[in-house]
């Protein structure tokens, strides 16, 4: 069985406290979160055929090391 890539500051330790974290969450309390992530003006969220995802990734990327 081969390990899991976890991205850079992740780890299996992370991943498990971040999915007991949603698995406690209400759902009124999702729909909060979510409600709060929509109305967050710094950041957008949009569809990006397939194809495009690594580029996208990597643009994203440049953006936050000219940042």
């Amino acid at each position: 069985m081969s390990q899991a890539k976890f991205p850079d500051g992740w780890d299996a330790e992370r991943v498990r406290r971040v999915l007991e974290s949603y698995e406690r969450q209400s759902e009124d309390e999702a729909v909060a979160e979510d409600e709060a992530a929509y109305h967050d003006r710094t950041q957008s969220l949009i569809e990006v055929p397939v194809e495009l995802v690594a580029t996208v990734r990597e643009l994203i990327a440049k953006h936050k090391q000219a940042s």
